[in-house]
């Protein structure tokens, strides 16, 4: 494991178009079909990665809390699977069940959806507004496994109540940090 910060892109940037295979449902999802009314935030996440874990709960928790705000959460998938079978979409589609997820999994198999985002880690948090463009990336809090932070989503909450009450999103934001995405 390679511990990785987010690339911090520019805030402002149009989120780059994409349609995915969802490891649920077996469908192709484009983005404009399964983006939220009012934001959306996509997390590019994966299986096995300790930082993920550590927070899985809450981002589902905040998947749930936001939904209902118009607000939709997107996950993807982009590790190579050759050297990380665990993060293949039979697993992803277990998890996905297992976790009840609300929300889309998707995977990126040919990592092309990751490089135009320039997605560096898992997880790596993009928050979009109604228009697609980029408000928020940064952690999802300060906990960290083995710190005795509390998983809140503090960081991406804030952003988020903010984006939705149409107040100014802080730009003083802390990178995410993670494992790095498993680049083929």
């Amino acid at each position: 494991m390679a511990l990785t910060e987010s690339n911090m892109i520019a805030l402002g940037s149009s989120a780059p178009i994409f349609s995915l295979p969802n490891v649920v449902t077996d469908q192709v999802q484009k983005l404009s079909d399964i983006v939220g009314s009012n934001a959306t935030m996509i997390v590019f996440m994966c299986n096995h990665c300790p930082y993920v874990v550590h927070i899985l709960d809450g981002i589902i928790e905040y998947a749930n809390d936001y939904l209902n705000k118009g607000l939709n959460v997107i996950a993807i998938s982009s590790n190579n699977v050759t050297t990380h079978p665990m993060d293949g979409p039979d697993k992803m589609k277990e998890l996905a069940l297992q976790k009840k997820f609300r929300f889309p999994y998707l995977y990126d198999e040919t990592q092309e959806v990751a490089k135009n985002y320039e997605a560096a880690c898992t997880p790596d948090f993009y928050l979009f507004n109604k228009h697609l463009k980029l408000e928020y990336r940064g952690c999802f809090d300060r906990s960290r496994p083995g710190n005795s932070e509390p998983v809140t989503g503090k960081n991406l909450r804030e952003a988020s109540d903010n984006l939705l009450t149409g107040k100014s999103v802080s730009t003083d934001q802390i990178p995410s940090i993670g494992c790095n995405i498993k680049w083929k």
